[in-house]
């Protein structure tokens, strides 16, 4: 058994490692509320954007975008959103197991365009064609950050040897319950459920010219949505490992405080036995 000063050294030294767990937990809840915040102001926007090329679409338009039309194509492009940091349980590898998955349920050639330095790390490892990356964004990126990937998975998509493209990313249902997700962004489908518009609008100067400027940034505000969605969802599951980790210091302290109780009782009863044996001996 350890001796009593090496007890009381580990507990110390996990009362430090608690402190830091517990740090840490507060800085992630506040960062969370932050990114949530950040996550519900976009929503509007980007639900207003599917709204207006699902009206678009439902028009009669003798012009079709190339980017509506279905293709029978060899390939596929996915955007693949982690985390540049760990510390976030196991969000990142969900996405990956997603992304995987995804992969594997098809035998088109895919090609994988990372936000985030984690999936870049796993999909180089995963012997994967990567073909654009961005990393080390921060906690409050901007449209202009994500640009450069989109534009890139935009020109893999107008190859024309690519029949989706995808985004993968980690949704924010709660603080305790993050999912992650595959969201087909092109070709663009007009989903029935999508409320209407609540007027007629005009398109000036036509129809077409509106849905060609549309369509790139439909696709930029999706990507934008998902990358505060998983930015929420690394903060939330950041929180919950931190308050976990703190727990678990917790109740190791409290074994390690009972040992050195019990190791300390060892000793003071080894004392008295040998003051009574020294008595003794003396009579």
């Amino acid at each position: 058994m350890p001796s009593l000063r090496d007890i009381r050294r580990r507990i110390k030294s996990v009362q430090n490692t608690q402190k830091i767990t517990r740090a840490m937990e507060l800085v992630a809840a506040a960062k969370m509320r932050k990114a949530v915040e950040r996550l519900e102001a976009s929503r509007p926007y980007s639900d207003a954007m599917q709204e207006l090329a699902a009206d678009l679409m439902r028009r009669p338009l003798e012009y079709r975008h190339p980017w509506v039309a279905e293709k029978d194509a060899p390939g596929r492009v996915i955007i693949l959103v982690t985390t540049d940091r760990g510390l976030v349980g196991p969000l990142n590898a969900n996405n990956v197991r997603r992304m995987v998955r995804t992969i594997a349920d098809s035998d088109q050639e895919t090609r994988v365009i990372t936000i985030g330095r984690k999936g870049r790390d796993a999909v180089r490892r995963l012997g994967l064609n990567l073909v654009a990356e961005v990393s080390h964004l921060g906690y409050t990126p901007t449209v202009v950050d994500i640009a450069p990937v989109v534009r890139v998975a935009l020109e893999e998509f107008g190859k024309g040897d690519v029949s989706e493209l995808n985004l993968v990313f980690s949704k924010f249902v709660n603080v305790g319950r993050q999912e992650a997700v595959v969201s087909r962004l092109l070709p663009f489908q007009s989903r029935e459920d999508l409320p209407r518009l609540p007027a007629d609008f005009t398109y000036e100067p036509d129809p077409r010219v509106v849905l060609d400027a549309l369509l790139p940034r439909y696709v930029e505000a999706q990507v934008y949505r998902g990358l505060l969605e998983n930015i929420a969802s690394a903060q939330a599951a950041q929180m919950v490992s931190m308050r976990n980790a703190s727990d678990n210091a917790g109740d190791l302290i409290e074994d390690l405080t009972l040992t050195a109780n019990t190791v300390r009782q060892d000793s003071i009863t080894a004392e008295l036995m040998d003051i009574v044996g020294g008595v003794a001996a003396q009579q």
